[in-house]
């Protein structure tokens, strides 16, 4: 098993190679018979052989079925990549040559279950079959399982660690009934064996049939694959079945598409942003995905759909061909759909029981006859009557390829204006020389084919219809756009409705219009109108200059509607054309040539993000190069030019005057507005600063005590209101709301943290030493309390903080921390801690989660001494529930409910993991029961990616079995102080914007660095109490003692010591 890692030295070249070998990949089409065949033993391999010959890349599936051990199957072994699946079944050959196969993508699965099936490959009555898998390079199967059953002679197929080769762990993998009668797996013995130089994973016997393992030895950093153990071996994220290197020019295959060589999540995109022309525009290295690989040309027998090369165009699309290349283009109505016609001997009409073909018809192949026997019905054939509703199937039609012959129609219908979108008969048969019959209908009165502009071929018969009128208004010769010379002869219109008597009953055509003719009655019958036409209906005029929408008169006379950013004139035209850049002048804004609705904001062009603004003329301007953030910004900075040219381009002095002045009233009352707010504010954050500062004093129960001065006011009910719930925690809820102090009318926005019963015996009515102690407590580091309310429930009071918590930070600013910010906050929380330890506190629950980010440098610690509010069996109650942070907890805290400062140590040991991992879950995927037994074991949390040994080797220590031991906060703010002076040393971090998080590097001191904002921190205390003092202070009553329980932790530090010491020895060895 090849464990180790692949050296590639000269990564360039490969990646050069790569990229000339891909422009001529061979790519060929696969099959998909399952188990079936066609032909004989020897036509099928023939056929296989010709599919597969050069082929490198399988679009589609590879069946191998049915073959003898006679074939040769060599011309298999350029095959790298099939997207489908491997069917081999029923063979009898020994061995299959895929050596190079390297990924099995899945798009297809035999069964909808496997990407990879062999079974039944051995001969019934011999000594032969499959023996041995040459699928030594294979990696990766991204979807689907794996099936290899019933294989008498295959003895190596459970070597192989499948695990390693699929990507989907819910897929199935069945590796049973192999080797000899399938007992080899039972007896062992018959099982091949792999050399030892593969460490029991192999594809068959000796050294070069070891298994290349790509994922199960990755470090816990990859995401993919890797070509190492190292966490700096990991491949590319788009890498498919391993690399050679971390680049995506490294990778064996794509997981999505190959361009030139470079493994990418998109091909190149067709159409980019002109910033000269202002237009979406061809992007001259636009590439088309093709499977797995991007192509500049789609192949012959592909049509180009987007930026994607398709067997066939979608439902909603057709085909055209534009400078030589097919592509899918949308429909103008419906899709063109060709329907088979009538005239064949058992089609020869329309009736009841065809006429649904027809439905959504465009085409016609062949002829439409209407015949009485299917109008009416045919008792003979037992086919009944036509239902006239359904003849308007025929309104999709649009071109008929050879006759339209109607010679019976349904009394209800007095036209044909079922076809009134027939366009085209193309006549390519005819019937005694005419492609147009209409006969013995005696209810119509009117053509009404209204759309009919072409007869190829052929002319017209039109006969014997007593009611009909207006035909003979209609110039056949325009009609007829063909050469032959019977389309001439049109004497073949006779026997209908005498003219003049059409003349007097008034059926004439509109007089909108043209000499042309007309098909019916009203002006949407007209051949040609006499002056224009709006939507194939004749008008006297289009809305030029009144009406709407506003138009304009096409190359044909028609209407068109002007763009819907043209601006609407009254007395004059609006738009000489149909496009943005035809206005006569643009309803918004104008960028370059082309009306639009609102100047670009972000769009993307050739060199990036393009943001104009709208200037004094509404033109679209490009903001300034330093301006970026956008239109609503860059346009409110008007220069002196700018105001010159107003002032010109006002018609009279006066004007200007006018205008200069009320912007001059303007600034002043905004000026006299924003003096008002200023003092508003001022007042208003005097009045908070006088609420968030002041305390309490209580008076001391005994004579001669000093009182305890409490920073934290005791409220009323009456004075919070809450607005929404912002989280919920084991302890209680927590909600935005405001603090109303009585007998003002400020509104102070504070966080409430409202502590309930869940005995239902405990009440909070009374105020207690422990909730003094909290209240008392005031540091940059922690939360501080700005009042209590007791009650029913206790409901302790924050100030709402403007950020969130530490957590939700460094996973949103994932990769872009800088090591000074993470080394500072670790300082910070210790210095917090000890404050803490210093006043007795213990946390209980110190976790990222519960670290509040006061700015983006100063981190305060919450949460702190709730549990202690808690009767006993309250917090036994919260602590045996499933939100027990039992990934925080000491070992002392799980097994024997024991918490002290040096219990807290251990969970900010966790908390720094976490700020180090980038905000990642401890033990991610171990359950909270299983942590525990993993403890106990020696096992912890791995070091993360960006420390170095100095800093693991702190948390470690925090995670010592014997709780004397740990170091202590001050201890740990000490350590992490020093190493805050060098941060570059200590943590290995790639930032983008490095330089500018490092700016105040002459911040030595962490206490001098950041000062506390006076509203928010009121300096009611000097720095130097932040300063440590040399000795550690120990008061008896912070500690429990137990002695069973410290026998039995005892026990666990000999465990742990015994895994560190192999830990070290594994380190000095590295």
């Amino acid at each position: 098993m090849d464990t180790q890692k692949l050296e590639c030295p000269l990564q360039g070249w490969t990646a050069l190679l790569i990229s000339l070998f891909l422009s001529s990949v061979a790519i060929c089409t696969g099959t998909q018979n399952s188990l079936s065949t066609s032909g004989g033993s020897e036509e099928q391999y023939n056929i296989t052989k010709k599919l597969y010959s050069g082929c490198e890349i399988v679009m589609g599936n590879l069946e191998i079925t049915h073959m003898e051990q006679s074939r040769d199957f060599s011309f298999l072994q350029s095959i790298r990549e099939v997207t489908g699946y491997i069917l081999i079944a029923i063979n009898e050959f020994s061995y299959l040559p895929l050596e190079q196969l390297r990924v099995i993508r899945g798009t297809n699965l035999y069964e909808g279950r496997f990407a990879l099936a062999i079974f039944v490959n051995y001969k019934m009555d011999g000594p032969q079959g499959l023996q041995e898998l040459g699928f030594t390079h294979l990696t990766e199967i991204l979807r689907g399982g794996v099936q290899i059953i019933r294989n008498k002679y295959l003895k190596y197929a459970p070597r192989v660690n499948w695990a390693d080769i699929v990507q989907d762990s819910s897929a199935d993998i069945i590796i049973e009934e192999n080797g000899i009668d399938g007992e080899s797996e039972k007896r062992g013995g018959e099982m091949g064996l792999c050399d030892p130089a593969c460490q029991g994973h192999c594809w068959g016997p000796g050294k070069d049939k070891c298994q290349t393992l790509t994922k199960t030895i990755c470090a816990p950093q990859c995401n993919g694959r890797c070509f190492g153990t190292q966490p700096s071996d990991c491949c590319h994220v788009e890498c498919a079945g391993g690399c050679t290197g971390p680049h995506n020019t490294d990778c064996f295959a794509c997981s999505q598409f190959n361009d030139s060589g470079a493994c990418v999540l998109h091909c190149p995109e067709t159409l980019i942003y002109n910033k000269h022309t202002f237009q979406l525009e061809p992007n001259p290295n636009a590439k088309y995905q093709y499977g797995s690989i991007c192509v500049s040309q789609c192949p012959t027998n592909f049509v180009v759909d987007g930026s994607s090369c398709v067997s066939s165009c979608p439902s909603d699309k057709k085909e055209v061909e534009k400078n030589g290349v097919k592509k899918c283009e949308p429909c103008e109505g419906l899709c063109p759909k060709a329907c088979k016609g009538t005239g064949s001997s058992n089609r020869q009409t329309v009736n009841s029981e065809n006429i649904d073909s027809f439905i959504n018809c465009t085409k016609i192949q062949g002829s439409l006859h209407f015949l009485t026997t299917g109008i009416t019905g045919d008792p003979y054939h037992n086919i009944s009557a036509l239902d006239p509703e359904k003849l308007n199937v025929f309104r999709t039609v649009q071109e008929i390829t050879e006759i339209l012959s109607i010679q019976s129609w349904p009394k209800e219908f007095t036209d044909l204006s079922v076809f009134s979108n027939l366009t085209t008969i193309q006549g390519r048969s005819l019937y005694k020389g005419f492609s147009l019959l209409v006969t013995k209908l005696p209810f119509i009165t009117s053509l009404g084919l209204r759309s009919l502009r072409n007869i190829n071929d052929g002319s017209v018969y039109i006969s014997n219809n007593k009611r009909l009128c207006y035909h003979y208004t209609v110039n056949w010769t325009q009609l007829f756009t063909g050469t032959s010379s019977r389309q001439q002869d049109i004497s073949d219109i006779k026997k209908n409705r005498p003219e003049s008597k059409c003349i007097a009953e008034g059926r004439v055509c509109d007089p909108l219009c043209s000499t042309s003719g007309c098909w019916g009655p009203g002006p949407d019958q007209c051949l040609s109108c006499r002056n224009y036409s709006r939507g194939g209906t004749c008008v006297a005029q289009c809305n030029f200059i009144t009406g709407e929408p506003r138009e304009f008169a096409g190359p044909e006379r028609e209407c068109m509607a002007c763009h819907s950013e043209c601006q609407v004139f009254d007395g004059m035209v609006s738009c000489t054309g149909p496009g943005a850049d035809e206005c006569v002048e643009c309803a918004n804004f104008k960028d370059g040539p082309h009306c639009v609705s609102s100047c670009p904001n972000g769009v993307m062009g050739e060199r990036g993000l393009i943001f104009k603004y709208p200037n004094l003329t509404k033109n679209c301007e490009p903001c300034h190069i330093n301006c970026s953030q956008g239109p609503h910004i860059c346009g409110l900075v008007l220069s002196f030019s700018n105001l010159s040219l107003l002032a010109h381009s006002l018609p009279t002095t006066g004007i200007v005057v006018g205008v200069l002045v009320g912007v001059f009233l303007v600034f002043a009352i905004f000026v006299l507005g924003m003096l008002h707010h200023r003092g508003r504010a001022i007042r208003r954050k005097r009045a908070m600063r006088r609420y968030l500062e002041s305390g309490e004093t209580f008076e001391p129960l005994e004579p001669g005590e000093k009182g305890t001065k409490v920073h934290a006011r005791i409220l009323k009910v009456s004075e919070l209101r809450k607005i929404k719930v912002l989280g919920t925690g084991i302890f209680g809820t927590v909600h935005k709301g405001v603090w109303i102090p009585e007998g003002d009318t400020i509104k102070i926005p504070v966080a409430i943290k409202t502590i309930q019963d869940r005995t239902g015996r405990q009440t909070f009515t009374e105020i207690t030493d422990h909730m003094l102690a909290m209240g008392s407590l005031d540091n940059p580091y922690i939360v501080r309390l700005l009042g209590i309310c007791p009650g029913t429930s206790l409901q302790l009071v924050t100030q709402l903080s403007a950020q969130r918590s530490l957590l939700e930070h460094i996973r949103q600013c994932k990769g872009n921390l800088n090591p000074q910010r993470l080394l500072n906050w670790c300082v910070q929380i210790a210095k917090g801690m000890y404050y803490l330890e210093e006043h007795c506190m213990v946390h209980r629950n110190l976790a990222a989660r519960n670290v509040l980010l006061k700015s983006d440098y100063v981190v305060q610690i919450s949460d702190y001494g709730i549990a202690d509010l808690l009767y006993p069996d309250d917090k036994k109650y919260l602590y045996n529930e499933v939100k027990m942070p039992i990934k925080w907890m000491a070992l002392e805290s799980i097994f024997f409910r024991k918490y002290t400062h040096q219990s807290d140590v251990w969970s900010y040991g966790v908390t720094v993991w976490e700020m180090m991992s980038s905000g990642a879950e401890p033990y991610a995927s171990v359950r909270p029961q299983d942590v525990p037994d993993l403890l106990e074991k020696g096992e912890r949390l791995s070091q993360p990616p960006i420390c170095t040994i100095d800093v693991y080797m702190v948390m470690v220590k925090c995670w010592m079995i014997d709780e004397s031991v740990r170091p202590t906060f001050k201890e740990l703010a000490s350590e992490f102080s020093r190493m805050a002076r060098d941060p570059l040393r200590y943590l290995v971090i790639k930032l983008e914007d490095l330089d500018a998080e490092i700016e105040n590097q002459e911040e030595e001191d962490l206490d001098d660095a950041i000062a506390t904002s006076s509203l928010y921190l009121p300096p009611t205390w000097s720095h130097s109490r932040l300063r440590i003092d040399s000795h550690r202070v120990r008061l008896k009553h912070c500690q429990i003692e137990n002695t069973e329980a410290y026998l039995k932790v005892k026990m666990y530090h000999l465990l742990f010591l015994i895994h560190l010491a192999d830990f070290s020895l594994k380190c000095s060895i590295i």
